[in-house]
């Protein structure tokens, strides 16, 4: 049960939140709570009790403050911020200093594609697309949602959490 949580569930969440965000740049909310609900049932299959779990809320909690910070100052979305919070549960402290490393590099190099991609013309095929209009918008934010869910990809497998997996 834990295997599968980790290796489809998780995976799929992140998929879905980059796919929602870039379509219609928003991040529902029962993507982080079924991510959050996933961790439950992957906690319980793995007998993750104690100061284990405890460092998992704790590292989610740390980052729900800050990104809630720059929520309230128009920095990143709700649902960004949202998005890394229940991702933090997964990761832990043991990374979550390189999930969010890698997830603001990742967001740096897709805010300066946006960027570019805003500075020239819409391709005519791209411009029948309404997600595609929306996105080229300069008064259109960036789908954060798209580095955080690749950042948290991209570490999950060097986390104690994938570790744990591995060993059940």
């Amino acid at each position: 049960m834990a295997s599968v949580t980790l290796l489809i569930v998780f995976p799929f969440l992140m998929a879905y939140a980059a796919a929602r965000d870039l379509l219609t740049m928003t991040i529902p909310n029962a993507v982080s709570l079924l991510l959050l609900l996933g961790f439950a049932i992957f906690a319980g299959a793995t007998g993750m009790w104690g100061w284990d779990l405890v460092g998992h809320l704790g590292a989610g909690a740390a980052t729900l403050v800050v990104t809630f910070s720059l929520f309230a100052f128009r920095i990143i979305g709700g649902g960004d911020a949202k998005l890394a919070a229940a991702t933090a549960v997964w990761i832990g402290f043991d990374r979550l200093g390189e999930y969010l490393v890698v997830a603001s590099l990742a967001g740096g190099a897709l805010t300066l594609a946006i960027l570019v991609a805003r500075a020239h013309p819409l391709p005519r095929l791209l411009g029948r697309l309404p997600f595609a209009l929306h996105l080229h918008d300069s008064k259109t934010g960036v789908p954060y949602g798209i580095a955080l869910s690749l950042g948290a990809l991209i570490v999950i497998p060097e986390t104690m959490t994938w570790a744990r997996m591995m060993a059940s």
